[in-house]
């Protein structure tokens, strides 16, 4: 499918019959094509789903083509209370469903939380909280009436380290946001909410994103085995979960020259056919390019309803879909197909029982509005409930943000702290917005703590935040603070205080390309510390002997120019804490928990050790980046090319000592070069294909006053709109595809989540304070293979928590997708060279720190 070899995947489809000649001709074609991929693929047939598959064809047999447009159709942006509101089918008692923002709660509310952002979660490396903050985010949904979150975010993964939106996902590596990303989408769906996986897929830059209908985009060149590899395993976990909404993005318009919303590779053959995926295809908003094409190609749900334009009134769907499916362009099949993943997906998550009615307006904070806010008409009513929603989630926002402050530098032993400590803070993002936490609409600002970036994936703050000053104003009898972050020579007379102990507060921000922060363009300008950070630290450990430097930041910073001097004895990164800014920092500041964090991406010393992966900000037309680094993202990268990192990947201090013992490995299956072939394929719902009647699109005489701008799914002249010729996609064909071999169910072959090893690790706490370790196995593969692969990859972890001198045994599981690389021209997951060779297995405190290593058993 993708890069230099993937020509090749049109080859796989018909091998049998190619030529040599023929092989090498199809290597030579253009190494970043999206081959066709028809026709879509339908749902029903993974035996999880099945039972609600049956009820969603008893609904949707029933159906009007107008009802089933409807369904598939949003009505417009701020036509419903939510961002997203799809029709409904009242006479069947099918719901508008609402879809609202977001990875790390719930956008435009109030009593909600707001938890920590993903990159912050993944910097727990904790499975267990990573569920509960997914849980707890579901619960609120829930709660508000919201059948769908629209989260969590695992595009981009975060290969361009200035990327705006990387804090919405859990890390650089694949890995760590596959692990995330499962138990994020568990714990969301568990509470009854629809969680929606997102930005498919290798959306990594803000520049060039491509909404709204603009000619100049951006096009992700990436390889097959680049793409299965690298970016695609975080939505194969979600899949695995069950997810039931996959959002395809704007934020790459397109991959391989061919848009996100409308790859039938992506969407038909990878998505819905080779990973199994059973609920619906959304559009990004305003990501849709085309009607026709985007259906055939996969596409099930449209939002907010308008096409190239905000608010305009014009979709590409509605009442196109309407005419589309009259003129038969579009098969009644593929309608009824995307229709029945919706329907299928509300019973899934057991939403046809006693769901909560929506009880927030997304438009405004007041009791009242009117009720299309978008054609500014319509009756007033009662919008707000302000539902508290709240319950215990508070605890779980704070947890996750004190088990994700990754301690970096901690010399001296200065921290922790004590209270009677002389402490000199620094820093307007060590208090609040002095106008309020949520003066800066969806967060565009960098004024106080830092908690979120920008964008849509932000959530409101209490606004009673407790910002870093106020909770160390609590604890210590001797603090002041400077809220400032220019330098002036009342720092220098601050940091010169006795015996002083100095906190520097320095923030980098990123965001959504819709709001520019200080030059800014969503994606970061720059790697430095905002508003000259860099500056106040140098000056405060100028004249502080004990200066510790804490820092907000939505991604890694430079530190070069302060990292090595000789006063900066300490080094905290707190990430994007949510409202969980003071007390769980405290509660490390001071030593009453270890800190536990480690990093979920690398710390370079410049911007060209990542590699050639800077943001493209110029161009015309279809831009393309091509992901030449392939498989070395991020730590993959610096240990290819051989490059010192700051800090390395998953490192993280703590205030006590683990020590790794006693290595073991248990070959569990027999390993074999192929997996086991896929189950068959089960049942799915059949419908009466014939074009239904134009009276089904027309205008009812019910409807006496249009509303501007809403978008209905009827037409003023159905009865003239007859079947025609159409001029179909390249590749378009009708005939149901052979079963991918690397399919079978949700995520994939089952077979490729079998346990082929057991790792053990014995882990002591050799320190004098509770503490949580953190376990992690990276997997060198045989030598001498013929596939090129990483020096060494992240596949497994732990955290645990031990007294002092308390010792337990870690086990961990390498999976046959592990240990497996993906052949382009099998098209298929095989262990290289049948597995004869053995792999090694690293056991350590970081990728760098690794303490223990053996080699696999060797069996055949």
């Amino acid at each position: 499918m993708y890069g230099k070899s993937l020509t090749l995947l049109v080859l796989a489809l018909s091998m049998a019959t190619a030529s040599p000649v023929e092989f090498v001709e199809r290597q030579s074609e253009d190494p970043f094509h999206s081959p066709p991929y028809y026709p879509a693929p339908k749902g029903g047939w993974a035996p999880t789903w099945a039972a609600s598959y049956k009820k969603a064809q008893k609904l949707v047999e029933q159906m009007t083509l107008a009802e089933k447009v409807n369904v598939t159709t949003a009505v417009g942006w701020m036509m419903g209370r939510c961002v997203g509101n799809t029709g409904p089918v009242e006479r069947l008692g099918f719901p508008s469903l609402c879809a609202q923002d977001g990875p790390l709660g719930i956008r435009y509310n109030d009593h909600n939380t707001a938890f920590p952002a993903g990159i912050t979660t993944g910097a727990t490396w904790d499975r267990d909280l990573m569920y509960e903050r997914g849980k707890g985010m579901g619960a609120e949904a829930k709660g508000k009436g919201i059948h769908i979150l629209l989260g969590p975010a695992v595009g981009p993964l975060g290969r361009q380290p200035r990327g705006g939106r990387n804090w919405e996902g859990f890390s650089a590596d694949s890995f760590l946001l596959s692990e995330a990303s499962y138990h994020t989408v568990k714990g969301i769906q568990d509470a009854g909410t629809q969680a929606t996986i997102k930005h498919y897929i290798a959306n990594e830059q803000e520049h060039f994103r491509g909404d709204g209908g603009s000619n100049d985009t951006i096009s992700s060149d990436i390889d097959d085995r680049t793409m299965h590899e690298v970016y695609l395993p975080p939505f194969a976990a979600a899949v695995r979960a069950g997810v039931a909404s996959v959002m395809c993005s704007y934020n790459t318009p397109q991959i391989n020259a061919s848009y996100a919303c409308e790859n039938s590779k992506l969407l038909n053959g990878i998505l819905k056919d080779e990973l199994g995926f059973q609920g619906y295809v959304m559009s990004d908003w305003l990501a849709q390019r085309s009607g026709v094409g985007s259906a055939l190609a996969g596409l099930d749900m449209v939002q907010p309803g308008d096409g190239n334009l905000w608010a305009d009134g014009n979709s590409l769907w509605g009442p196109e879909l309407s005419r589309s499916i009259l003129n038969s362009s579009i098969p009644v099949d593929r309608l009824n197909d995307a229709v029945t993943r919706i329907v299928a997906a509300w019973y899934q998550l057991g939403q046809d029982k006693d769901f909560p009615h929506v009880s927030f307006s997304s438009w405004t904070f007041n009791d009242t509005d009117i009720e299309f806010r978008g054609a500014d008409m319509g009756r007033v009513m009662l919008v707000n409930e302000h539902v508290d929603v709240r319950a215990n989630h508070g605890d779980i926002a704070d947890t996750v943000a004190r088990d994700a402050i990754t301690l970096l530098k901690n010399e001296n032993n200065v921290l922790p702290l004590s209270k009677s400590d002389t402490i000199r803070v620094f820093g307007q993002g060590a208090g609040n917005n002095p106008e309020g936490p949520n003066a800066c609409p969806d967060r565009g600002c960098n004024i106080g703590v830092l908690t979120q970036g920008w964008g849509s994936g932000t959530s409101q703050l209490p606004e009673d935040l407790i910002a870093p000053i106020d909770a160390i104003k609590e604890i210590a009898h001797d603090v002041e603070w400077y809220k400032y972050d220019n330098v002036t020579a009342e720092v220098k007379k601050m940091a010169s205080a006795r015996n002083a102990k100095c906190i520097v507060s320095i923030t980098a921000d990123s965001g959504e390309i819709f709001i520019t922060v200080e030059n800014n363009v969503g994606d970061r300008k720059d790697l430095k510390a905002w508003h000259n950070g860099a500056a106040l630290v140098k000056a405060v450990a100028d004249s502080c002997k004990n200066t510790i430097v804490l820092i907000h930041s939505v991604g890694p910073i430079f530190m070069e120019e302060w990292i090595n001097h000789k006063n900066v004895k300490a080094v905290i990164l707190a990430y994007l804490p949510g409202q969980g800014t003071g007390y769980p920092l405290t509660d490390v500041l001071f030593g009453k928990v270890s800190p536990s964090g480690h990093l979920p991406y690398t710390i370079g010393k410049r911007e060209e050790d990542w590699g050639d992966v800077g943001i493209v900000t110029e161009g015309k037309g279809v831009i393309r980046d091509q992901f030449k680094e392939g498989l070395y993202v991020d730590y993959k990268w610096f240990d290819k090319q051989g490059i010192s990192p700051r800090f390395e990947f998953g490192y993280g201090l703590s205030y006590t000592k683990f020590q790794f013992s006693d290595l073991e490995i248990e070959a569990v299956r027999p390993l074999t070069e192929m997996p086991a072939p896929p189950p068959a394929r089960g049942w799915t719902p059949v419908y009466d294909t014939s074009i239904p009647p134009a009276s089904e699109v027309a205008w009812p005489k019910s409807i006496t006053t249009r509303i501007p701008k809403y978008i209905y799914p009827y037409l003023g002249n159905a009865t003239d709109v007859q079947p025609g010729e159409y001029e179909y996609p390249v590749g378009y064909q009708t005939d149901p595809q052979p079963a991918p071999i690397a399919g079978g169910a949700e995520g994939g072959n089952p077979a490729l989540y079998d346990c082929m090893f057991r790792v053990r690790v014995t882990v002591k706490n050799t320190g004098k304070m509770t503490g949580k370790a953190v376990p992690q196995l990276y997997l060198e593969f045989p030598k001498g293979i013929v596939f090129d692969t990483p020096i060494r990859q992240l596949k497994g972890f732990d955290k645990i928590q031990l007294r002092p001198g308390e010792k337990k045994v870690v086990t961990m599981e390498l999976l046959r997708k592990d240990i497996s690389v993906w052949d382009v021209v099998r098209q298929q997951w095989i262990l290289p060279q049948g597995g004869r060779n053995g792999y090694t297995v690293h056991i350590g405190h970081s990728s760098r720190d690794l303490v223990l290593k053996k080699e696999t058993p060797k069996l055949a």
